[in-house]
């Protein structure tokens, strides 16, 4: 008889676990055994994006794929804290299932909560309750806003954070003037031939305006990006086939030519 998913996917966790304590064991893998809490961050983020560009490209059997390959991400890590003492996987399923149950009372309790914006609003006031529990101070909102993570990312972060508590734009188009405001700063900068610090700092509020912008119309700019990015891709990669099929080469092509290739490139998609 066929075991259900369940039993079938603790099975394979624990066997996955099993593998990872084997490859850093003294009779296993040299590289593995060589790895630290630093060495492996960047696969952290390497996996991380290959799972969007899964989900972005809708391609389901590389997305199942990518899943398996950030999971062992926390499997890694997780080893690696056993060896210190530090901390077991174990403890680390322990504390996802307790906040899941503690931070959904409307789930797993008497709780009501009918809408995702007042799941939402309920998830931070607990979650703000247990900082101070855990002896956080209450002065420090942005504290919990990690610091290495895609800086257009952290923006929003910091925006919707501060924004709960009231300090926000009254609306989208207030946005958009403060972005306007923005643009006139740094073309001021620009004409009166501004250190590059002052024009960095400049695009930097540009940025800043942009992501909350984004915030305020439910988007998420990161994701925005990559799709504007995979756009880009996507048109200059047609401008450069024509062009090969004509046996021309982009860096001796006018700009003209490819700004009307450009153009058929939207045309087609």
């Amino acid at each position: 008889m066929e075991k259900p998913a369940r039993t079938a996917a603790g099975e394979q966790f624990e066997r996955l676990v099993e593998i990872m304590a084997r490859l850093r064991s003294p009779d296993g893998c040299p590289w593995d055994r060589a790895q630290s809490f630093d060495t492996i961050k960047p696969y952290l983020l390497e996996e991380t994006y290959e799972v969007l560009d899964s989900i972005d490209a809708r391609d389901w059997p590389a997305l199942c794929e990518e899943v398996g390959d950030l999971l062992l991400q926390s499997v890694f890590f997780a080893q690696m804290a056993a060896e210190q003492k530090l901390f077991g996987i174990e403890d680390s399923l322990a504390a996802i299932i307790d906040k899941l149950v503690r931070r959904h009372p409307h789930v797993f309790g008497g709780a009501v909560a009918n809408t995702p914006e007042e799941v939402k609003e309920r998830w931070d006031r607990i979650k703000a309750a247990e900082s101070l529990e855990k002896g956080r101070t209450a002065g420090n909102l942005l504290n919990s806003v990690p610091r290495s993570q895609p800086a257009l990312a952290e923006a929003l972060q910091i925006s919707s954070k501060v924004a709960r508590v009231g300090f926000d734009w009254a609306d989208t188009d207030e946005v958009i003037r403060k972005l306007h405001e923005e643009l006139d700063e740094l073309a001021r900068a620009r004409s009166s031939q501004a250190s590059r610090e002052a024009i960095e700092d400049e695009l930097g509020d540009i940025l800043f305006v942009i992501a909350n912008i984004a915030r305020h119309l439910k988007v998420d700019p990161e994701q925005a990006l990559r799709k504007a990015n995979a756009k880009f891709r996507r048109r200059f990669a047609y401008l450069e086939r024509r062009l090969a099929g004509e046996g021309k080469r982009l860096e001796e092509t006018p700009l003209e030519e490819m700004e009307a290739l450009w153009e058929e490139a939207k045309r087609s998609g």
